[in-house]
This record gives structure tokens, sequence and C-alpha cells, in this order.
């Protein structure tokens, strides 16, 4: 990356270390030939959660197209610019990369439009979150392992899931939600993939909704951040065809936001004058930071997003579908659990004896679980009298 600092193999004495790390929800052995945090990440990617990420949507419905981003190559983009971003911090990579790839797991189908929809369903009932429902995958969901349930991951990389919480859910966590309650920080890996996701998601939707017809180039020169690296790219290469253009002006935006976030954060960091973890939790706000400027720059990015792209009338009825399959699924569940496969019916009973929204939340577990085709699969044999099974 241009004007970067140069890799720093080495750990800084802020950096989240497995010595250091408060351990699993199971003790277990010590790994031979790897580190507690490689572990992690190696259960991530081996988990039944992970793979399904394939067929989920990031903007557009998997069946709409081979090259868009969808929610695998999302979180593997995220890891991406955040492994390398920590390796310039002198952050632990391992535990950045473990977080990273966990961090969508509780994705809905159908993206954002899927999870408002379950959260309307569930709104009287707990609510649904897709960050907790991450948490609830990898403590609970998961079931591979003969000796507990879920993946057993280290406390460090279940808090760095864990971005949002409210303060009555984290009453109800625990420990690794304890931050939410006294108005703390994560590990600088956690804060160091939050921003990361967010690089990741607004310009490869950038990338996607040229891709796709939606967004023009005129409209984005609108978006300073867009201009000025399109100017560059228009300027060194004059004849340069359109589609590489593109993708030269979008990697040139991702390097512009990361150089700056690795500049700015280490500034910050110094600053600050942390020197363990700890220190880093007990920070009164995140230490991984944009410059104001380019903070700036990338809200407009995002609100140049949201009016052109999500508020598109082809992504919109994309999304009024896609919350339609969602609520009519748990709607008819609700009315009779027989309509869930024996395993589910069997875990959301079990549910339902400890908690009066147990069925509920037995059958947003599973709605959450599906991939896009899954679930317009599902409904239709629900509700197309032509699929009789």
């Amino acid at each position: 990356m241009t004007e970067a600092p140069p890799a720093t193999p080495w750990l800084a004495p802020y950096a989240a270390t497995v010595a250091q790390s408060r351990g699993r929800l199971h003790a277990e052995p010590p790994p031979k030939y790897r580190g507690e945090f490689q572990r992690d990440r190696d259960r991530i990617v081996h988990s039944t959660g992970f793979r399904r990420l394939k067929y989920k949507t990031q903007v557009f419905v998997s069946h709409e197209g081979d090259l868009f981003r969808n929610r695998l190559t999302h979180s593997l983009e995220v890891a991406q610019i955040a492994r390398s971003s920590a390796r310039a911090l002198g952050l632990n990579e391992d535990l950045t990369e473990a977080i990273a790839l966990a961090h969508d797991l509780g994705h809905t189908p159908f993206g954002h439009a899927g999870q408002h929809a379950l959260n309307r369903c569930m709104r009287d009932r707990g609510g649904f979150e897709h960050n907790l429902q991450s948490l609830r995958i990898v403590d609970f969901l998961e079931q591979h392992y003969a000796e507990f349930d879920g993946l057993n991951l280290t406390f460090e990389t279940r808090e760095g899931i864990l971005k949002h919480c409210s303060q009555e859910h984290a009453r109800r966590l625990g420990p690794v939600a304890e931050r939410f309650l006294r108005d703390g920080q994560p590990t600088l890996e956690a804060q160091l993939t939050n921003v990361a996701d967010e690089v990741a998601y607004n310009n490869h939707d950038v990338d996607d909704g040229l891709r796709a017809g939606l967004l023009t180039m005129e409209q984005l020169n609108e978006v300073e951040l867009f201009r000025v690296r399109h100017e560059q790219v228009r300027s060194r290469y004059p004849t340069l065809e359109a589609r590489r253009v593109q993708h030269e002006t979008v990697r040139r935006m991702i390097d512009a936001l990361v150089s700056d976030l690795i500049n700015t954060s280490q500034a910050a960091i110094a600053a600050a004058g942390v020197d363990h973890p700890d220190a880093v939790r007990a920070f009164p706000e995140p230490l991984i930071r944009f410059s104001a400027e380019m903070a700036r720059q990338n809200r407009e990015l995002k609100r140049f997003l949201r009016q052109n792209l999500y508020h598109h009338h082809r992504v919109h009825r994309m999304t009024v579908k896609a919350q339609r399959i969602v609520q009519d699924l748990f709607n008819a569940f609700m009315d009779d659990a027989r309509l869930l496969p024996e395993h589910f019916q069997t875990h959301a009973h079990r549910l339902a004896e400890h908690d009066e929204h147990g069925l509920a939340r037995g059958i947003a577990d599973y709605i959450a679980g599906m991939t896009d085709r899954h679930a317009i699969r599902e409904h239709d044999r629900v509700f197309d009298l032509r699929t009789l099974i």
C-alpha cells in the first residue's frame, strides 16, 4: 500500500496474545502445532455456518450472477484487509483473521433485508441481531465436537464477533459482553476488523453496483473519494478499457482508506500511551480510526450508496420479496411447528421448555441459517400447492 508503514512481523505490546488470553468456555489441551487463535480460525473455516455464507446475499441475491459478492467472498475480503493492516500495526494477525472470518456467520438469507424482517418477527420475543446470532452459532448452534456444543472459541475471538449489543443482552451474555455495560472497548484486533468490514463493504458495493448497471461512473464522480482516484486513473491510463478503469479506481479507493487508517491509528495509539490489551479495553474511545478528513469522505460514500444503490428500485424489489419470504416462513412455522424439519422441531421444543419465547427463537435459528436459495425453496414447499413435499 502506498505510503504505508513497513511490515512488522513482531507483536506490539498493545496486541492481544495467546499468553494473555482469557481462555475458552470449555478447557481443552493446547494445540500442538498452531496457536490458539489459529485453532479458532481453522474451526471457523471448517464450520457449517461458514460454508453457508457462499449462498447468502451481500447486496444482490446469490442467483443473480456468479461474479457478485456474497457473504463468503465478503468475509474473505474483510480478512485480507484486516490482516494486512494488523501486520502493519503490529497486531495479532491470527486473531484478526479469526474475527473477520466469523463476523457474518449469523447473517440471515437476503442480507440486511432478511435481518430486518426476522427482527420484526422477533420484536416482542427478544429481537434478532446478526452479531448476536454469530455468537450464538459459535457458542451453541454448531454441533460437531464430542465434548461441547459450538466451536468453543477463545474469549478474544468471541468478544470481537460481538460488534453490537444492547445492555439487556449484555447482562445475559456475561463477561464476553461486559464492555457494553461499562462503555469499554474490545481489543485493537476487533476494532480493526470492524473498520475493515466497512471498507470492504462500501468499496465492493461500488464495484458490484457498477457491474450490475445500477450505478454509473458519472454518478460516482459526485463522490470525492471516487472522483479523485478515477481522475488519477484516467490521467495515467487514458486509453484503458472501462472495466479496468473501474477495478483500478476501486483498488485505489481501498488503498487510500487503509493507508489513512493505519497511519491515523498508529498516531492515536501512540498518543493514548496504551501498552497492554487491558489498557486498550479501558480506553474511553476506539483507537482504530480514520483521520477527520478521510472519515468525512467515507461518510459521503456511505450516503451515496444508501441513496443510489440500496434504495434503487431493483434492489428495493428484491428487498420486499425477501422480507415477504422470511415473514411468511416465520408465521407459518409459528402457526404449526410441525412444518419444521424434525431436527429443528426438537431444537425449538427444547428451547421452549426453558424460555417462553423458545419456540420463536428456534424458528429464528432455522430461518437465519438458511441460504438464499434454501429460503426460496422452503417458501415454495410450504406455500406452493404444486410443490407437495
